[in-house]
This record gives structure tokens, sequence and C-alpha cells, in this order.
């Protein structure tokens, strides 16, 4: 599950092709995984949970941005987070109706390892109807 403005870069690239590709790697850990899947809309309710959970700046700020756009400048920006910050002031800041979650429902994991003289581990889960396969891959 993944948070953001559904009006996006990746927000509208979802709305037309839900099938993603996610990559989280860690270099310290010289590990990563690579999730491919189909991506829809959490619940409302979770959206909202997880929206109240977050700083009061950090709910301004999804208010303020229109992530991804083009502003004019720095100013700009700043001007819209003092209304919302008025607007709201002394209340409890609703999501906005164009922020939220999006979960990924995975096809394929893979499961890389770093190891010396690349010589990696990989391995690849993919979901069928009767469960996971599992693969070794060549690195």
């Amino acid at each position: 599950v993944f948070y953001t403005n559904y009006n996006s870069h990746k927000g509208t690239d979802i709305a037309q092709q839900p099938n993603v590709a996610l990559l989280l790697f860690w270099k310290e850990l010289q590990r990563q995984i690579r999730i491919e899947g189909h991506a829809e809309k959490a619940s409302a309710l979770d959206s909202d949970t997880y929206f109240a959970s977050r700083p009061r700046g950090s709910r301004i700020a999804a208010w303020a941005s229109d992530q991804s756009s083009i502003i004019a400048g720095r100013e700009s920006l700043s001007e819209r987070v003092t209304y919302f910050e008025e607007k709201f002031r002394d209340q409890d800041i609703p999501r906005p109706p164009h922020w939220g979650g999006y979960v990924v429902i995975p096809r394929m994991l893979e499961f890389w390892q770093g190891r010396s003289s690349r010589m990696h581990d990989r391995l690849q889960y993919t979901r069928h109807n009767s469960g996971w396969e599992i693969k070794r891959l060549a690195p």
C-alpha cells in the first residue's frame, strides 16, 4: 500500500494502466525486492485513517500541493500553504478527495541478495491459480 495525489503523474498513469512495477532497494544490506502487479485504490476508510495519522503539516501539504504540476515559484506554494493553514485553523483536516492510497496486488515478486563476484541470489515468486511458483534465477 502506498499513498499519493491521485492527480500526480503516477496517479494518472495508474488510472490509465493499473499494471505496476515497484522496486525497493537497500544499498547497505545489498538487497532489493521487485514487485509486479495490479494497483487499485485503497478503501476510503483506509485512506482516511492513514491521512489522519500524518503530521498536520503533511496534511496541509496534501491540500496545498497540486503534485507534479508546474508552479510559478516557491512563493505561490507558500501562499497556498498559508491559505489552507487558515482554512483549517483549530479543526481537523479532512482528507482531500484527490489524495489516497493504492493497494498493489502482486503477481510476481523477486528477491535479490547481493553477493561477492556478482554471484547474487535471486528468487522469483510467481502467482498462479494454484498458489506461488518459486524459481531461482541466474545472477
